[in-house]
């Protein structure tokens, strides 16, 4: 015995819009090719733009109610000089002391940096806010 197709049931008329022709298919298809190529070239333009200026916490030592050791790693160009806020945080996330660390020009690309950022109460978190060349 072999099954018979049976045909799709008609839809609606106008319920639905115009069936898509070739013309319109063709053009939903073209809209697409140029919306992957345009991501494509916004995702190697953002890759590319980048400064290649990173930081990662290392960790840091609260010394008392009057000064917190933090230390980070600093990767950028290796003749370039940045410019990096320190926080230290109470309890509460206030930030209760705060250091400007000028990172020089050296031999490698990441730098490893200690700093003393002076506080006006006891810390219990520090955080490298930003990094900027120039």
């Amino acid at each position: 015995m072999t099954a018979t197709p049976t045909p799709a049931p008609e839809l609606p008329a106008g319920r639905y819009g115009k069936p898509a022709g070739p013309g319109r298919r063709r053009a939903a298809r073209v809209a697409m090719i140029a919306l992957g190529v345009l991501a494509v070239a916004v995702a190697a333009w953002l890759a590319l733009a980048g400064d290649g200026l990173t930081w990662k916490m290392v960790g840091f030592r609260v010394d008392g109610p009057t000064s917190t050791q933090v230390t980070f790693d600093v990767t950028k160009d290796a003749d370039a000089t940045v410019t990096c806020r320190v926080q230290a945080l109470s309890e509460s996330y206030a930030e209760v002391g705060v250091q400007t660390v000028e990172v020089g020009p050296a031999g490698t690309a990441t730098q490893r940096v200690t700093t003393t950022v002076p506080t006006s109460e006891l810390a219990v978190s520090a955080v490298v806010e930003s990094c900027t060349a120039g």
